[in-house]
């Protein structure tokens, strides 16, 4: 999808037919109508009318409804979504503002785009707060720890645990200092590996097991995919 420079609100309905992508942009959903059922990163979650969810950059999530959803959606390039929990923590309020964002755009009535987001981001909940004593992350050693486990799948927690870090607050520093998602680093890791296992002569179906892939064709499409 190609990458949102500037702040912007839709309004979507999803219906039975299965869909799947990622995005380089934070996406906050908030259940309008009905109810969306969603797995991101392997994680199951459901956006119900007056509730929402914050998915962030190059997350891959699935989602369908069977019975219809209509949601609001804010595709936003805000850094400061990653230090804020995936569920609102004041639904209600947010509800609110929700609702009149999604009146605005539907009755074409004039509204700050921006300002609106920023309101949807006070209302969710506070930041995570990061102390004076700022705990180093050790990238290079978490990388050689990755690199050691690929052959089993790894979670934002896993990551989070092994760098002392609650996983906002993990996800915050990787977007800071890495300019990338943890599952996206994750990605990024597990290829190289598997391209350097090749290019020392190992097979694609040990490459694959290895390094995590469900299948040696997985492996081919993954490494196919980096060189078009």
């Amino acid at each position: 999808m190609p990458k949102r420079d500037a702040t912007n609100w839709s309004i979507r309905t999803y219906g039975p037919s299965p869909g799947s992508h990622a995005h380089d942009h934070f996406q906050v959903l908030w259940g309008l109508e009905g109810s969306l059922e969603l797995e991101v990163e392997g994680k199951g979650a459901i956006v119900n009318a007056g509730h929402g969810l914050v998915i962030a950059p190059s997350d891959k999530h699935e989602f369908e409804s069977l019975r219809g959803s209509r949601c609001l959606i804010l595709d936003s390039p805000d850094l400061g979504w990653s230090s804020r929990e995936c569920l609102p923590q004041f639904a209600k309020a947010s509800n609110l503002l929700a609702q009149y964002i999604a009146e605005a755009i539907e009755q074409k009535i004039p509204f700050d785009a921006g300002q609106a987001a920023f309101l949807l981001a006070q209302s969710w909940g506070p930041t995570t707060q990061i102390t004076r004593a700022r705990r180093d992350v050790d990238w290079q050693g978490l990388s050689l720890w990755v690199r050691e486990h690929l052959s089993r799948p790894l979670s934002v927690g896993d990551l989070a645990a092994k760098a002392c870090l609650s996983e906002s607050q993990f996800r915050a520093r990787c977007v800071e200092a890495l300019g990338c998602s943890p599952m996206q680093w994750i990605r990024r890791l597990r290829l190289e590996q598997a391209q350097r296992l090749r290019l020392q002569g190992m097979s694609v179906a040990e490459v694959a097991n290895q390094t995590g892939y469900d299948s040696p064709s997985a492996l081919t499409a993954a490494l196919r995919r980096l060189k078009s």
